[in-house]
């Protein structure tokens, strides 16, 4: 188990060397500056160019790409994500509470999904060809054929307007219902077709009716039995889903307001602020690989037929 641990971070490591290389491009492709944005139109050519100067003195900008990308791996693994130009405050700082705030939606919204979907995928499956199979797959069909700005602005329109449950601009704990509910009946629709294809597959295995050959109750057998075995499959599209989550759900959290990661990478795109606009990609990548490898380690744990000395 732990030299399967240990291969897994190593060829991690490769990965977040590129993420490193590829965050640092960001710049480059940006068409201006954070300064050229910010005080466009309210200083002149000359200001502007002096006032640039300095901050690329200040972050090496002035010197070979390759002495540049040194200093941004050193920093970055000082925990230095670099200063907004715009904010004029560390990154760090800044990304650290839209973090937080991303990872509760994030989980507020899996948990939703979780409960949803798992429980509607099995019954689907222990009710095949019925209506109840058609009615949840029919649903799933709309969550993932819809658009998340849609079924957002479809949740203001009926809780905030029509039914008048919550304000259109709640504040609070109850500013987290309405994204997360968005973003969890959504990801419900996966998770309720991946558990009843799975969920069906295990009811065919032999040692599924040799349980109900010796009378165990349909219930007991699937949750004993057959739910076990598609835990793999549901904790697959979970975990994919949370990394990309996690990395921001950008449209969700402009519609709702909603202080993450995603509206700030927005803001940080308008901006033109490559330090605040590599930061979030980079934490985001990074939480994508963290979320894979931890799955990877999981699958072991789950399920251990799993020859991870060969892996």
């Amino acid at each position: 188990m732990g030299g399967y641990i240990a291969r897994r971070i190593l060829l991690v490591i490769p990965v977040v060397i590129g993420i490193l290389l590829l965050t640092f491009m960001v710049r480059a492709v940006i068409p201006t500056d954070a300064v050229t944005a910010m005080y466009e139109g309210q200083i002149t050519d000359q200001e502007a160019e002096a006032t640039t100067a300095l901050i690329r003195a200040k972050f090496h900008l002035d010197r070979p790409w390759y002495i540049q990308f040194g200093y941004y791996v050193r920093d970055v693994a000082r925990g230095d994500l670099g200063e907004s130009v715009r904010l004029r405050r560390p990154v760090s700082e800044e990304i650290g509470y839209r973090y937080l705030n991303t990872l509760w939606l994030t989980l507020s919204a899996l948990a939703i999904g979780i409960g949803i979907g798992v429980p509607a995928g099995i019954i689907a499956a222990a009710r095949k060809d019925t209506w109840m199979d058609v009615t949840a797959m029919t649903v799933g069909l709309l969550g993932i054929s819809m658009p998340a700005f849609f079924f957002g602005l479809l949740l203001i329109l009926v809780f905030a307007v029509w039914l008048q449950i919550v304000p259109v601009v709640p504040r609070g704990g109850a500013a987290l219902l309405l994204p997360a509910l968005t973003l969890g009946l959504i990801e419900a629709a996966p998770i309720s077709r991946l558990a009843r294809s799975g969920m069906i597959e295990m009811l065919r295995r032999d040692h599924i009716r040799a349980a109900r050959a010796r009378g165990m109750s349909e219930a007991a057998v699937i949750m004993r039995h057959a739910l076990p075995g598609t835990l793999l499959g549901i904790l697959t599209v979970v975990g994919l889903q949370f990394g990309q989550l996690l990395g921001g759900a950008f449209i969700i959290e402009v519609i709702f307001g909603w202080r993450g990661i995603g509206e700030l990478a927005v803001k940080a795109i308008q901006w033109r602020d490559f330090a605040l606009t590599q930061a979030i990609i980079l934490v985001s990548a990074g939480s994508y690989v963290a979320i894979n490898l931890a799955i990877d380690i999981l699958y072991v744990w789950i399920d251990p037929r799993v020859d991870y000395t060969r892996a």
